[in-house]
């Protein structure tokens, strides 16, 4: 066993062990398990049943996290995506618009959008072309997006009484007392350079939390799994055709198209897989498998299924290999039984693990050529809209389109790549929907 797992993972090529693979897979689990709830909650306010979407969820990101994981031996883990399911829930099918059954073939058909661009290289092409500044600002973007989840879900941030900014919290709230407290574990155990201290600081977190009345002891550890059958095979992808839909699947697939990207960029700044052009080598691999995820996510009743940047949790606990993703998709099969297990496990605690891992993604930054200011205002804006609209994808249409007027507003026209051109005349149309 130990010889065929080296064989499939290269882990000595790698500099990790099974040991750490496996601590990676359940730290990325653990940090990304808040799925497991949210998902059924958003779904059945669009007439899902949440049982059924909650056994979806465990299914889909079982499966396509093992698959990812021997298919590119990247340490990538995939669940339903967080933006576009709310898009679902409540734009698309509380709002009137389409059945959810409709919805579904929806994000059917931009997951075929995307299988084949994969397979004819275009998603490749678009994310080589993309000017090196922008992927090295992509990676501090995906780490100030993941700081900024971990704010909100702590609550540590909101917005004032007026609503036009953001304030800090009362400090008397005892949530945010747990946040505080598990940051400041998480960031005591990095101090002492203890390996897995993202995921002793998540258990601690969800312990102390016990006595604080904010982690609940579920009455059972073992249930059995709701029926998924009455949301499986429900596409409706003829009546999803439709002319006025358009808008609707094409926000669907740019919004998951450059979150994809950014992800994949991003992780693999912070896990050394990056070459010196800021590319991800083999990135179809890893694009080919995103999309059959969204595809066959859609049949089985899931909206978008996308790569995490919870991932990055795993690479910061020493994740490097598949085998970090096939891990975490191993605990998302045994869920299925003890799922009030990783329900238990407080927003409170796992809100600092993604505060810490977001914080030291910013070092691709360093990379970044300050003294030029084209190349430096470009990359700014792409962490900055990231941040401020809580969007990855927002942040690198806003890079393209911005590197684009700079470099013809400063003559150096010749600088742009003919794709380029191309690229910004959907960036363009993006932005006009949203």
């Amino acid at each position: 066993m130990s010889a065929w797992v080296e064989k499939m993972f290269n882990l000595n090529k790698n500099n990790t062990n099974t040991r750490t693979e496996v601590m990676a897979g359940l730290t990325t689990f653990v940090t990304m398990a808040y799925i497991i709830a949210i998902q059924p909650s958003l779904m059945s306010d669009a007439g899902m049943p949440s049982g059924s979407v909650m056994v979806t969820t465990l299914l889909v990101s079982a499966i396509f996290s093992i698959i990812m994981g021997l298919f590119t031996n990247r340490p990538f883990a995939m669940a339903p995506a967080m933006g576009g399911n709310a898009f679902f829930a409540y734009t698309i099918v509380a709002s009137g618009v389409a059945t959810y059954q409709t919805a579904l073939g929806m994000v059917f058909i931009s997951g075929m959008a995307f299988f084949l661009l994969t397979i004819f290289g275009i998603r490749e092409a678009i994310a080589n072309m993309l000017p090196k500044n922008i992927k090295l600002a992509v990676g501090a973007a995906v780490g100030i997006f993941i700081t900024a989840t971990g704010l909100k879900n702590a609550g540590l941030i909101t917005a004032n009484d007026s609503g036009d900014g953001l304030v800090l919290a009362s400090l008397h709230d005892s949530s945010i007392l747990l946040s505080i407290i598990g940051l400041a574990v998480i960031l005591g155990l990095m101090g002492r350079q203890i390996k897995g201290a993202v995921l002793y600081g998540i258990v601690i977190t969800t312990v102390i939390g016990i006595p604080l009345g904010l982690t609940t002891m579920p009455d059972s550890f073992f249930q059995a799994p709701p029926n998924p059958a009455p949301i499986m095979f429900q596409v409706d992808w003829l009546q999803a055709l439709q002319f006025a839909f358009i808008p609707l699947i094409f926000t669907f697939f740019t919004g998951d198209f450059f979150s994809s990207m950014g992800t994949l960029l991003g992780v693999g700044a912070k896990a050394d897989l990056l070459d010196k052009n800021g590319d991800l080598p083999g990135i179809k691999k890893p694009f080919l498998v995103d999309s059959l995820a969204t595809v066959f996510g859609s049949m089985a009743g899931s909206t978008t299924v996308t790569t995490y940047i919870e991932s990055a949790s795993g690479v910061d606990a020493g994740g490097r290999t598949g085998l970090t993703a096939v891990s975490t998709g191993a605990l998302f099969l045994v869920s299925l039984l003890v799922t009030p297990v990783f329900l238990m496990i407080p927003g409170e605690a796992t809100a600092p693990a993604l505060i810490v891992i977001g914080l030291t993604m910013l070092s691709s930054l360093k990379d970044i050529n300050f003294e030029n200011t084209e190349e430096s205002l470009v990359a700014f804006l792409t962490v900055l809209i990231t941040g401020f609209t809580f969007s990855i994808a927002n942040g690198i249409v806003f890079g393209v389109l911005a590197y684009v007027v700079i470099k013809i507003l400063t003559g150096k026209i010749k600088d742009i790549p003919v794709g380029l051109f191309i690229l910004c005349v959907p960036l363009v149309y993006y932005l006009w929907l949203v």
